[in-house]
């Protein structure tokens, strides 16, 4: 009896070991628990990147305007005209350019009022506020302060005011040239000149600020910021770098330079000025056999792309004039203005502007150019003008 109530005992001990025990898992044969399916996750809102751009604040006032306008409206926007003779003025108004570059006739013996009324002039007979541009480098290229109604003195260039002060002198000069200009109801200056040019004997020298790349950076930086403080806009030009090549006023200019050149030299001074906020770049005429030997730089999407791609710059790109004579002698399929806007130029500077208008017209009408790739750029535009609190 006594060694059946020990067996019972035993059972009963061993039965409950194995209930309390969990089961095995039919796929490990272990006693693991099966794994336990997780709730699907809810899915995330996808991420949508920071709006970086330069004028990405006046995305969305600029969209609705752009809306409202017409596609005549819209190439007219495209063009940078180099200010008309007085028999032309009416005609090229109505044409709603996106603005006009004035040169040293348009300010020859005015005095300052007369210089406000014209300018007046022009604003009021346009619907969109127009750019008004001028190259006021200093040194050989004073289109403004050449006039003694104007200005007490030329404004000397970046080489004499460096030799005088340093940059300081620079921040100096730049303020007062920046003042005189927006008291004139000019909002933009193609300054400063960014080109890398140590050799006097090179056509751009005098232009230059005649030192190496890094200081050459230094002087576009604080150039650049100190027109941003002044509240006018900045171009820096010649992209990629006019080097050592002859005038493309007059006819086309070779570059042979390795592109390790550009990137290590060249493309420096305009990396800073970027960097510093720069709202606009002007490319040369200057075949860069590098990047596209065949166009000019200023027609080569090649060199466009270098600018948006890899040197991240979303500003506004213009051509240099495509009057001269770099353009005006080559034999192409297409007329320059469309080459230019499908190698993603935002402003071409005309002086024609009339056949210039009527060829890129054309082409949107007949699709060689599709009305996305003008409003693209439009947009870029509308957004500047906003930015500079012209509309």
């Amino acid at each position: 009896m006594k060694n059946l109530l020990i067996y019972m005992m035993i059972f009963l001990l061993t039965g409950c070991t194995a209930l309390t025990e969990p089961p095995k898992n039919p796929d490990t044969g272990t006693n693991e628990n099966p794994p336990v399916a997780e709730e699907p996750a809810e899915p995330s809102e996808p991420v949508v990147p920071e709006d970086t751009s330069l004028f990405h604040e006046y995305k969305t006032d600029a969209a609705e305007i752009l809306d409202t306008m017409s596609l005549e409206e819209k190439i007219g926007q495209i063009f940078l005209v180099r200010c008309p003779a007085e028999e032309q003025l009416d005609l090229y108004l109505s044409m709603k350019p996106g603005g006009f570059i004035l040169f040293g006739r348009d300010f020859a013996e005015k005095t300052k009022e007369q210089v406000i009324n014209d300018i007046g002039y022009y604003q009021k007979n346009s619907d969109i506020p127009m750019i008004i541009g001028v190259d006021e480098e200093g040194g050989t290229v004073v289109r403004v302060s050449s006039n003694p109604l104007l200005a007490e003195k030329r404004f000397k260039s970046p080489q004499e005011l460096y030799a005088i002060g340093g940059l300081e002198e620079i921040i100096r000069d730049t303020k007062e040239k920046s003042e005189l200009l927006l008291n004139l109801g000019i909002n933009l200056n193609l300054a400063p000149v960014a080109d890398v040019s140590v050799n006097k004997s090179d056509f751009i020298y005098q232009r230059a600020f005649g030192k190496n790349s890094a200081e050459t950076a230094e002087y576009v930086k604080t150039v650049v910021q100190t027109m941003k403080d002044s509240g006018i806009s900045s171009t820096l030009k010649h992209f990629p770098g006019y080097g050592n090549n002859v005038d493309t006023h007059t006819g086309s200019a070779y570059d042979t330079r390795p592109y390790e050149q550009f990137v290590n030299n060249d493309f420096i001074p305009f990396k800073a000025g970027i960097e510093s906020g720069t709202e606009s770049i002007l490319v040369s005429h200057n075949v860069i056999d590098a990047i596209d030997n065949k166009l000019p730089a200023s027609l080569s999407k090649n060199v466009i792309d270098i600018l948006r791609s890899n040197m991240e710059f979303t500003g506004i790109i213009m051509t240099d004039d495509l009057s001269m004579g770099a353009i005006t002698e080559l034999q192409t399929e297409l007329p320059p203005e469309v080459m230019a806007v499908l190698a993603g130029n935002d402003m071409l500077i005309v002086t024609d502007f009339e056949n210039s208008f009527t060829a890129l017209l054309n082409a949107v009408k007949d699709g060689g150019i599709s009305i996305e790739r003008i409003d693209e750029s439009v947009l870029r535009i509308l957004q500047w003008k906003l930015y500079m609190h012209l509309m």
